[in-house]
């Protein structure tokens, strides 16, 4: 169970730093208050999940992951500049993080 409150951490998450993108330095109010409300599930989907994953594991997961969507939305959504430095940092993230679930097991 608690891996399904992971994954909508995560969700959360990618959600409300897009928001955080869209609101334009909080001068956009509607994006302003979506971020807001992403933070609070996300977080508390967070919670949730660390009843039954250690707090490692599922930091490090909902960190990358988040990375990777919000990189993957940063390039195709927002045009952001793609680069080897940044694909391989990204690829450096999951497999830390691969290894630390490995580790875990």
């Amino acid at each position: 169970m608690g891996w399904g409150y992971l994954i909508l951490a995560i969700i959360f998450e990618v959600f409300e730093t897009t928001m955080m993108k869209l609101s334009n330095g909080l001068s956009n109010i509607i994006p302003s208050v979506l971020m807001f409300v992403g933070y609070i599930a996300s977080f508390a989907m967070l919670a949730i999940a660390l009843k039954t994953i250690d707090v490692s594991v599922a930091y490090a997961i909902w960190s990358a992951i988040g990375i990777i969507l919000i990189s993957i939305i940063g390039i195709f959504y927002f045009g952001e500049s793609v680069s080897l430095a940044k694909v391989i940092s990204i690829l450096v993230i999951i497999t830390g993080v691969v290894s630390l679930k490995l580790c875990t097991q």
